[in-house]
């Protein structure tokens, strides 16, 4: 599985104070263990995407006139991350 980007934002200073602190809650609900973490979130990951998965095979094209959610982000938005003071990162 690919690792996701976050998306690019208009005010950079705002998310990344938003994106510190979830990054810092991630870790103190895990006892400041990153590997727990990681493994949290990419659990989470893979059960929304098996439930994408079936909302996508429940649905009908003419209920969203086309539209397909899709199951990887676009490649031309760029990670906050890279905003990110480093020891954030």
């Amino acid at each position: 599985m690919r690792p996701q980007l976050a998306p690019k934002t208009s005010n950079p200073t705002i998310e990344n104070e938003d994106l510190s602190w979830e990054v810092e809650a991630v870790l103190s609900w895990h006892d400041e263990d990153a590997k727990a973490a990681i493994a949290t979130l990419l659990q989470d990951c893979r059960h929304l995407r098996a439930q994408l998965a079936l909302a996508e095979g429940a649905m009908s094209r003419g209920m969203v006139r086309g539209w397909r959610p899709a199951f990887e982000r676009s490649l031309l938005e760029r990670p906050l991350i890279e905003h990110l003071p480093v020891e954030n990162r």
